[in-house]
């Protein structure tokens, strides 16, 4: 994949970290099938290139990290009502099969369908002037897709707050991390390094260690806890092989993690 020829964000592969950088600040980085296809192939490319250890997704521009599908431009659905896909499975790492680890780190409004990416990281950091809403009710549109994916990340009535309320109210960046849906939250200066910082940490470790257990983990909520643990099992004879250590445990640094 030419990582040079995108035209809705900007991707670099270095040091083992693939950086996604969404870049249409002029629409608050909205999402348009430009966007959904260049996603879906970025998705398949992270997961087939070895090189890829973990990823980080960010934004350009002051205002919004991404304010969910270009009204504009709209975006396309099927005639036919039986053959329509939700728009966001192509901007869902998970859901294209694609298990590298995945950080987002948000700023500014977070809305609507920007949620696709965030019901599918797997660390979340903000920036304390980020804002997350969900404004389908009030433009009188059902509000099912997204939040149904955040409903697994936080308490349901957070959720419902969330729907319900619509461009009424906006989820700051302390009450989500009080809530658990962003682990830190750090002045806006701070917000691309600690992604960077965290996104290197984990690089560092054996890929195929980091797919695993997330892939494991990530699986087991969609089954019941016996056939979670056999699955992850499985996935264990497949990661460690015997004999075959990856790592000298002497070397494995420490470090105290800190609230932010």
């Amino acid at each position: 994949m030419d990582l040079n020829g995108l035209t809705t964000v900007i991707a670099e592969l270095k040091e083992h970290v693939l950086t996604i950088t969404l870049n249409r600040p002029e629409r608050m980085n909205s999402f348009n099938d430009a966007m959904r296809a260049e996603f879906k192939a970025l998705w398949r490319f992270a997961d087939d290139e070895d090189d890829v250890h973990a990823i980080v997704l960010r934004a350009n521009g002051d205002r919004a990290f991404c304010t969910g599908v270009d009204v504009r431009e709209g975006t396309y659905l099927a005639d036919n009502p039986f053959s329509r896909q939700d728009p966001g499975v192509d901007l869902s790492p998970k859901q294209n099969g694609c298990w590298k680890p995945l950080i987002c780190a948000v700023h500014g409004m977070v809305a609507g369908g920007a949620l696709y990416w965030l019901n599918e990281a797997d660390i979340i950091v903000a920036a304390d002037d980020a804002q997350f809403f969900d404004p389908h009710v009030s433009y009188g549109m059902v509000a099912a897709l997204e939040p149904i994916g955040l409903a697994h990340r936080i308490p349901i009535g957070e959720v419902l707050r969330m729907v319900l309320l619509g461009l009424d109210e906006r989820m700051s960046a302390e009450r989500a991390h009080q809530i658990g849906f962003v682990s830190e939250v750090l002045p806006r200066a701070q917000l691309w390094d600690r992604a960077q910082e965290l996104a290197a940490r984990i690089a560092a470790k054996p890929p195929a260690a980091i797919q695993g257990s997330i892939r494991a983990i990530w699986e087991s909520r969609d089954t019941g806890r016996s056939h979670a643990l056999a699955t992850g099992m499985s996935y264990t004879v497949i990661g460690n092989p015997i004999g075959l250590a990856q790592v000298e445990r002497s070397e494995v640094p420490t470090r105290n993690y800190e609230v932010r």
